[in-house]
């Protein structure tokens, strides 16, 4: 019999790692015949099946007010505790409204009780499990302590507590080997790794029309050849190489071409390669359009491409992450069969690396060799389409929904048994 789950988190929208993450596990569930509801500061999703709660999101001013005071000092004052537990107070209660609305059975926290963006939604949360002893699988992408902004910070109490809870009725699952042993070490929390994943059972739809449209609206001629960076515009995706390799490619059809937008964590960054391609005579073209989530069928009419428009026209994919949970754009690139450049960040380097991938790769600075490497792919369609496909069926056997939905399949049976 089908569940009601529920999904929360600060933000489902747009194309960012965790509403991206969070749509296939809703894909798969309501495929195994479960019904999925969202609850978010920031959302879009169907109106009947969500509840948006401006408090809950991470930039709603009474949360950034709290964070200005918390991170980066290492005491804090009264008022702002009491901040926490008044904005706490105001979520709880429409988390209770969300669960008694849509009658969840099951609630599944994408990243709401892994890092401190908004501290009151994750205490909200934690009381809640705790007193409704409701079943709950908290999905981890990135933890407080793999990030160095919140290295010094005023709520050491508060992310003992919450970021992550350890509770008998939740199930923890992490998305690398590291992230499980770091939890298991600091914590004594024994979790699952479900590795990011993609519908690699069924290629991608295209839809030409848009893709093409899409290539027009960035001012690309037949004969430019498409780089494309398919990240947020963020320092630790490591862009500025991405610029460098144009550079030392030598072409002027190479345009470098990024497909998210900038401002999650400020413009400077932005504006800062917006100058090194101009200095280097490299033709970058950041996207400022909004392209939306491919896998939320509801966002579509307001906003005019997707990611899955993006990817058709690339002819090379660069990945130069410094630091990665997993790496989402990785598995998108090899799904449409595109070949990529690599940075060898820790967790491809002992979670991806091994499966055996054909790749252009890097060691935290690019060689003349890497560049070969990049132009013989880009010059040699043989060896392009080797790459792809060979990329694609290791995907497939290790990264698929297959996968996806034996793992949730186990979680469902640990919490309801099997009659679900």
């Amino acid at each position: 019999m089908g569940k009601n789950i529920g999904f929360i988190s600060t933000r489902f929208a747009g194309t960012d790692g965790v509403t991206l993450e969070a749509a296939k596990w809703a894909q798969v569930l309501r495929e195994s015949g479960h019904h999925c509801f969202w609850f978010a500061g920031e959302l879009d999703r169907s109106p009947e099946r969500s509840m948006r709660v401006p408090e809950a999101f991470f930039r709603h001013e009474q949360n950034q007010w709290i964070n200005e005071r918390v991170m980066g000092h290492k005491g804090r004052k009264s008022a702002v505790t009491e901040m926490i537990h008044a904005l706490k107070a105001v979520i709880k209660v429409r988390l209770e409204e969300f669960i008694e609305k849509f009658e969840i059975d099951l609630l599944v926290t994408e990243n709401a009780l892994t890092i401190p963006l908004h501290m009151p939604l994750g205490v909200a949360l934690t009381e809640l499990i705790a007193e409704t002893v409701i079943p709950t699988i908290a999905h981890h992408h990135d933890f407080y302590w793999e990030r160095i902004r919140f290295a010094v910070n005023a709520v050491g109490d508060y992310l003992r507590m919450a970021f992550p809870p350890n509770l008998p009725n939740i199930e923890h699952v992490v998305i690398n080997s590291a992230a499980q042993e770091e939890l298991a070490l600091r914590t004594g929390i024994s979790s699952m790794i479900i590795p990011n994943v993609l519908d690699f059972e069924n290629p991608p739809r295209i839809d030409r029309r848009a893709a093409e449209k899409l290539r027009k609206s960035l001012g690309l001629g037949p004969e430019d050849v498409m780089i494309l960076q398919p990240t947020r515009v963020v320092q630790r995706k490591g862009i500025e190489y991405a610029i460098e390799l144009v550079k030392e490619l030598r072409d002027d059809r190479y345009k470098l071409v990024v497909s998210h937008e900038a401002g999650d964590e400020g413009f400077e960054y932005a504006e800062w390669l917006r100058q090194d391609a101009r200095n280097q005579g490299v033709d970058l073209r950041l996207i400022d359009i909004r392209v939306a989530d491919p896998l939320n069928d509801h966002e579509r009419p307001k906003s005019e491409y997707t990611l899955w428009d993006v990817y058709p026209h690339a002819d090379f994919v660069t990945y130069p992450s410094l630091y990665e949970g997993f790496g989402n754009a990785f598995l998108e690139a090899v799904y449409f069969r595109k070949p990529l450049l690599i940075n060898r960040y820790a967790i491809f380097v002992r979670d991806i690396e091994p499966r055996g991938f054909d790749l252009c790769v890097m060691d935290g600075f690019l060689t003349r060799k890497t560049v070969e490497c990049v132009q013989k792919v880009l010059e040699t369609p043989a060896r392009r389409k080797a790459m792809a496909d060979g990329n694609y069926a290791v995907a497939r056997r290790y990264y698929s929904y297959a996968v996806l939905r034996r793992w949730l399949k186990t979680l469902l049976v640990n919490f309801f048994g099997e009659k679900i």
